[in-house]
């Protein structure tokens, strides 16, 4: 991502103006507000969350309650501390690698919470020459946009030695990971995991946590950014997968990550894809998954015996240890169909986990399992649990996102993503919101800034891919969930066609389709500035995304305000020192 300040060949002060919306055939939105949902499934009556009644919550609160449309519950206040250094872990006994760590552990300290809470989380850098910021990954931010942490859009970056609060109520439940959104910084250990507490679509005994899944590089990740902004050959390959932060190497080495489990007794298991750029199939020998949770969305419960993960989506899901005791693979393979590089075959005796049970002896395991898929597609079966309607009339105003690529032979053959011609660069200097709350309306061209006015209404966006690279990519929102209304191969032929409006698929990770169509639909209910973006961290770090400026007017009263310009002197201040030894050669996130 960087270069030293006598190599810089990206500068933002180089970027030409232009005005809020340079794209007039866009944005527009649709008279019809969010209609509040309404279900039978289950009362909002008083009932006590427990494993035979996980449906329940509090009074007045369950799996029934549509979270957008009713206040969370009353919570408590939980104060988390983080500090960011530069350290060195052994990840898979391949050897000591220069990373970046919160608090020193990797995956960094999982935040905790219920459904209602109040986090506070106050987030230390000190790291010697980096930036940071920290993404709290699908979370809403209900009116505290300031806390998203995204540098460029939502605050200066923290500069060395300094610490930002990231302040935010958790309005929905389930599981999720947080990560610096400083260019591709968390690829190098800025990440950790999250569980937001709630009720749950199917009844079990014991909540095993989180299992977060990842590749892992033997170089660090700056390097490797460079790497691909300039490649022609595609993505750096990397060296392994790490599953809860741990894996065995091809010569043997290292450990695998165990889960302990007791027979008779239902787990809870919260998978999570929080990889630079891989695509997983996981499934677990003997036990089918009964999958809960998509994402932050409860869905009506489903068997399965594998599933696809893309980057940043999550599923949650039950197993049900019934099997002789013993020890069984977790196993995890690679969409192949969309990386064409298979690392699980590079001598690594089985890429996974252990499923433990207690009375079993401590060995590998000898158990066989399904054949794990290779394509790169979404799941399919993903039925929200509390239904909502995506208005018909918003179809014929959907608002088109051409996703093609350039590559600039002067500049090294510099390689970028664009959306409807531009490559998406963010100014840490002076982020979008600040200027919202300043007024100020002059934003650069390639700040892929779409302004959405009109409170409650629906917009329906489609991404279109363009490119003669034909490549699923994972689009993530920030801000907000979105309703998958249609996607296919092709081109849209912009009717209701094969549509889903009733009840469709709501999550914030979604598939694109490899040279095919994406039309995700919700409404402006939620003041502040959002990027959406390929959460691939080379591709975003290439300028594959935009940003909503939301209801700008009222983004004032949102909680986390106190504080921003505070950050954005200190950042001033230190990128225009001697301390500063980089410069930005990315997008910026």
């Amino acid at each position: 991502m960087f270069l030293l300040k006598a190599a810089y060949w990206l500068s933002l002060t180089s970027l030409s103006y232009a005005s809020v919306i340079p794209k007039d055939h866009v944005l527009k939105a649709a008279p019809v507000e969010r209609q509040v949902a309404t279900t039978t499934r289950a009362a909002d009556g008083a009932c006590t969350n427990s494993p035979l009644t996980r449906n329940c919550w509090s009074s007045g609160f369950s799996i029934a309650t549509d979270f957008d449309a009713k206040a969370p519950p009353a919570g408590k206040t939980r104060t988390y501390n983080l500090e960011i250094t530069n350290t060195t872990i052994n990840a898979d006994g391949n050897g000591e690698k220069r990373v970046m760590l919160i608090n020193g552990q990797y995956p960094g300290p999982t935040i905790v919470a219920d459904w209602g809470d109040t986090l506070v989380i106050n987030v230390k850098n000190s790291l010697q020459h980096n930036g940071t910021g920290i993404h709290w990954h699908g979370v809403r931010q209900l009116n505290s946009c300031q806390s998203d942490g995204v540098p460029g859009i939502t605050e200066c970056p923290i500069a060395p030695g300094q610490t930002k609060t990231y302040t935010f109520k958790c309005t929905q439940f389930g599981t999720s990971w947080y990560h610096s959104h400083w260019s591709a910084q968390y690829g190098d250990g800025v990440v950790g995991t999250m569980i937001i507490n709630g009720p749950a679509t199917a009844n079990y005994d014991i909540d095993l946590g989180t299992l977060p899944i990842t590749d892992w590089f033997y170089r660090e990740a700056f390097e490797l950014n460079e790497q691909a902004l300039h490649s022609t050959t595609g993505p750096p390959t990397p060296q392994n997968i790490l599953v809860n932060g741990t894996h065995v190497n091809a010569n043997g080495g290292g450990s695998y990550h165990k889960m302990t489990v007791t027979k008779g007794k239902k787990y809870r298991i919260r998978l999570i894809n929080t990889s630079v750029d891989q695509f997983f199939h996981v499934s677990m020998d003997g036990h089918p998954f009964t999958v809960i949770t998509s994402d932050f969305v409860p869905i009506k419960s489903f068997v399965t015996t594998q599933l696809g993960i893309n980057i940043g989506q999550r599923y949650d899901v039950i197993v049900n240890a019934n099997q002789t005791v013993g020890n069984y693979w977790f196993r995890v393979g690679l969409g192949t169909a969309c990386s064409g590089n298979d690392i699980t075959k590079a001598n690594i005796p089985a890429v996974g986990a252990i499923l433990h049970y207690s009375g079993a002896p401590d060995a590998n395991p000898t158990s066989s399992g399904v054949t794990l898929a290779t394509h790169c597609n979404d799941e399919t079966s993903l039925t929200p649990f509390v239904p909502n309607t995506v208005p018909t009339s918003i179809i014929p105003q959907a608002s088109q996102l051409d996703l093609d690529f350039k590559v600039t032979a002067a500049e090294n053959n510099l390689f970028h993503w664009t959306i409807n011609g531009s490559t998406h660069i963010v100014d840490w200097q002076h982020p979008t919101i600040l200027k919202a709350l300043n007024s100020d309306n002059n934003h650069p061209s390639n700040a892929n800034l779409y302004e959405m006015t009109t409170a409650n209404q629906w917009y329906l966006w489609w991404i279109q891919s363009t490119s003669v690279i034909k490549l699923p990519h994972p689009i993530h929102l920030h801000g907000h969930d979105f309703y998958i209304v249609g996607k296919g191969e092709g081109t849209w032929d912009s009717t209701a066609n094969g549509l889903t409006l009733q009840n469709p698929t709501r999550r914030d990770v979604a598939t694109l389709p490899a040279g095919g169509y994406l039309l995700l639909a919700f409404p402006a209910d939620n003041p502040g500035a959002w990027v959406m973006h390929c959460h691939i961290a080379f591709h975003a770090s290439q300028g594959l995304s935009v940003q909503f400026l939301e209801r700008k007017g009222e983004i004032q009263g949102g909680i986390g305000a106190a504080g921003l310009g505070q950050g954005c002197e200190s950042w001033n201040s230190y990128w225009e020192s001697d301390a500063r030894i980089w410069n930005m050669t990315d997008s910026g996130i």
